[in-house]
């Protein structure tokens, strides 16, 4: 974890604690070494820094290229582990950067889901999480995060609410179902991991 890093883990747990009384549950779930895939559904701009501080080492995060552009997050976006992705179409550059950093053994964000729900509802899988999954067979921590929408939703202000991760069990992948020549096979696996994130309610 280099310094930039530590700095913004250690800042997005103070504003989690202190504005949103953030609630990680489940934490002791989390895989902490080697290879995993840290799958979670899409509410708001809150959600990567906080999904980040449910995991006790650096994790890598994909973010829109274009946030490149913008002076002082340009220099400073690939020292937190930020990998640009051209969010028009798939962005093959981007998957095999993914695919590298979980390959050398390294934990990364994913949201199944591909952009932020409009509504607050869980959206359908796309198929780049089962890519990812097939080519690392690394395995897949679900994780649900419940009140990032009403905090800061697509398009609207910010909101000192409550918000709550849930972390569910690790999905472990087999070659086997990996190899199969099922035509939409890609979309299976994220749909899998999907019902999964789908599967964690608060009680």
């Amino acid at each position: 974890m280099n310094v930039y890093y530590w700095l913004g883990y250690n800042f997005s747990r103070l504003v989690g604690r202190l504005f949103f009384r953030l609630r990680v549950i489940h934490r002791e779930r989390m895989i902490q070494s080697g290879p995993v895939i840290l799958a979670m559904n899409h509410q708001s701009y809150l959600d990567p820094p906080l999904a980040g501080i449910a995991c006790d080492r650096a994790i890598y995060f994909l973010a829109r290229r274009t946030l490149m552009d913008v002076p002082l997050l340009g220099w400073l976006l690939p020292k937190l582990n930020v990998i640009p992705v051209n969010q028009e179409g798939i962005d093959r550059s981007a998957l095999k950067a993914l695919i590298r950093v979980l390959k050398s053994g390294n934990a990364a964000l994913v949201f199944p889901e591909g952009s932020r729900t409009l509504d607050g509802n869980l959206q359908p899988a796309e198929p780049g999480l089962g890519l990812v999954i097939a080519k690392t067979l690394a395995p897949v921590v679900p994780m649900r995060i419940f009140g990032a929408h009403e905090a800061l939703p697509r398009g609207g202000g910010l909101h000192f609410v409550p918000i709550t991760i849930l972390i569910g069990e690790p999905i472990f992948f087999t070659a086997a179902e990996v190899e199969s020549r099922e035509k939409n096979l890609y979309r299976r696996l994220s749909e899998r991991v999907m019902d999964a994130i789908a599967a964690l309610e608060l009680t």
